[in-house]
């Protein structure tokens, strides 16, 4: 498994976008983002600590390397 890249908020929003997850609301710092049945919460910080990172991933159901290539 790949290590996980330390991304912003928003490069994170943005790539979840691209695997088809779209905006479904914002709270303060707090993004929803919601793909079928599976949703998650995005923090958009300057920066996503990696343990979150994976945290929101699982919740997600996205695999770290669908999330990378989402990335470039």
């Amino acid at each position: 498994m790949p290590k996980l890249p330390i991304v912003s908020g928003s490069e994170a929003v943005k790539a979840f976008q691209l695997l088809g997850f779209t905006v479904v609301r914002q709270k303060g710092s707090h993004v929803i983002l919601r793909k079928n049945m599976n949703g998650c919460v995005i923090t958009n910080h300057r920066e996503i600590k990696t343990g979150t990172l994976a945290g929101i991933l699982k919740q997600a159901g996205v695999s770290v390397e669908e999330f990378i290539s989402a990335l470039h």
